[in-house]
């Protein structure tokens, strides 16, 4: 089924029901945004695009995006949300990679992208100016009919080769994590809301299908993100709120002096990176049994497993700290196992790779046959990440088999910034690692062999890749610890960074 078809259910039976809130302010209806999602699929098919074409759209956090992400949809067109704070010669190969025509974007990521403009994008469209409105003046199209195969929404998520791998999220993905998120993680009904103070291209965004499917309200706030005084706000102006949140938000709004009231929120979901124990008790203690955790990728678009808010609430169970310290339990749209090196399940108590079945597991990369084979072999997702099972199925992750980085909820791979560093003349070798920190999770940390400056690398970083990917912090050494083979061991870097943080107090420069 198509997804969008949620949206013209609510259009046609309750037209005059809150859909999208800017800030306190009501922005439209049910019967509005049906209505403008129809008019935006003529309009682009109006541009010559084709079932299955992709839309980029590169945007921040507006009530428009619901109506470009479920106009793409109407259409039968396949959405490609990215990213605002990517750079812009990120974002253009995003877009030439997934064969884009169509780009609807914010003002900045607009004027970023045409620096670095794509042959093959035909038009670049900013939200909000009078072209954009010119997509909505005819009347709206058919409902499209689409195969529950059909692509919906191309979610890029980097990997260790340094280059971003397109997730394919299908419409049944989209159903599996909407039905899993409505059973398992935050049962939703009509007159709740969803407040978007994490992006809407990511996680956010992936909690827009369920609540427009329950016909509740989706909320964006007038700063377009994370103010935790705006977000107090109007959480206590609308009773029934859920938000997601990276753990680094929750702290700080755990660390906020407001006297805030948490009866009106319903759910705090966090996702994207694990909460420290001390930091769960201390979100529980502020805003009492409304926490809930989910563990999910890109790959199987935040369903995977779940600590419910009933489970991270149960403090008199014997093994509470345990539970609260991991990712939950299978989500009930998929099945979860830990297998060994030869994908054979383990006990419950040994460690292995965390692996993931379902139907919100996506079929497979764009475009890249070989990672599509190398994640999916035997049918189930191999999500690179090692945890433990126990005897409940609770699971725990104790490490990452690839080197990624999470820090402040977002994924960061070393080898993208290293390739940036090595571009510079007098760097001869660099090894980027994270280093643990209390505020953000990680920190991205470079070992440089080489005689540029700090300075020097921060400025090449910032011209090209994203602000937040580039380090923290530089440490110029004479060499890096290698293997018999060359390769360098980036578990003996990140066991003498740990040495040189304690140290030197925190080991920032």
């Amino acid at each position: 089924m198509n997804i969008a078809t949620w949206l013209a259910r609510a259009g046609r039976t309750h037209p005059d029901r809150p859909a999208i809130a800017h800030g306190p302010a009501l922005y439209q209806t049910y019967g509005t945004l049906a209505d403008r999602a129809a008019r935006l699929a003529a309009g682009l098919a109006a541009l010559g695009l084709a079932a299955g074409d992709r839309v980029a759209l590169a945007a921040t956090n507006c009530p428009q995006y619901i109506e470009c992400l479920f106009g793409i949809w109407w259409g039968g067109f396949t959405a490609v949300p990215a990213n605002a704070k990517l750079h812009g010669g990120e974002l253009a190969w995003m877009i030439e990679d997934a064969g884009a025509t169509v780009c609807l974007a914010t003002a900045t990521q607009a004027q970023a992208i045409d620096t670095h403009r794509p042959d093959g994008l035909a038009h670049l469209i900013e939200i909000g100016t009078a072209d954009y409105g010119r997509l909505f003046s005819d009347e709206g199209g058919a409902l499209a009919s689409v195969s529950p195969e059909a692509l919906a929404w191309l979610f890029y998520t980097s990997g260790t080769t340094g280059r971003p791998k397109g997730a394919m999220i299908t419409h049944r993905n989209i159903v599996a994590m909407t039905f899993g998120y409505l059973a398992d993680v935050d049962p939703t009904a009509p007159g709740d809301a969803i407040l978007h103070s994490a992006p809407m291209s990511h996680g956010s965004g992936c909690y827009i299908p369920p609540h427009v499917c329950r016909a509740a309200l989706n909320v964006v706030p007038e700063s377009g993100g994370f103010e935790p005084d705006e977000i107090f706000r109007l959480i206590e102006a609308r009773p029934g709120t859920s938000m997601f949140a990276a753990p680094t938000m929750i702290k700080r709004m755990v660390a906020h002096p407001a006297d805030f009231d948490p009866a009106g929120l319903r759910t705090l979901i966090w996702g994207g990176a694990p909460m420290y124990v001390e930091d769960v008790r201390q979100a529980v203690d502020r805003f009492g049994p409304r926490l809930a955790e989910i563990y999910g990728q890109g790959e199987t678009p935040m369903t995977g497993t779940v600590l419910s808010k009933a489970m991270i609430a149960d403090r008199d169970h014997p093994r509470w700290l345990q539970r609260i310290g991991s990712a939950g339990i299978a989500n009930s749209a998929c099945e979860v196992m830990i297998a060994d090196a030869d994908d054979k399940p383990l006990p419950a108590g040994e460690i292995g790779e965390l692996l993931v079945r379902g139907d919100c597991v996506v079929p497979g990369y764009w475009n890249n046959p070989d990672a599509t084979a190398a994640a999916l072999r035997g049918g189930w997702l191999h999500t690179g990440d090692v945890g433990v099972m126990d005897e409940d199925g609770f699971v725990t992750l104790k490490d990452r088999s690839k080197d990624m980085i999470i820090s402040g909820g977002s994924n960061i791979y070393p080898r993208e910034v290293e390739e940036v560093l090595l571009t510079h003349p007098a760097i001869r070798e660099v090894s980027v690692i994270g280093r643990p920190d209390p505020d953000w999770g990680e920190i991205v940390v470079a070992y440089v062999v080489g005689e540029a400056g700090a300075a020097d690398l921060d400025q090449l970083c910032l011209d090209r890749i994203a602000r937040f990917k580039r380090p923290k912090d530089y440490v110029f050494v004479d060499r890096l610890p290698k293997n018999n083979y060359g390769k360098i061991l980036k578990t003996a870097l990140r066991e003498s960074d740990g040495a040189r943080a304690k140290e030197t107090g925190n080991g920032t420069g």
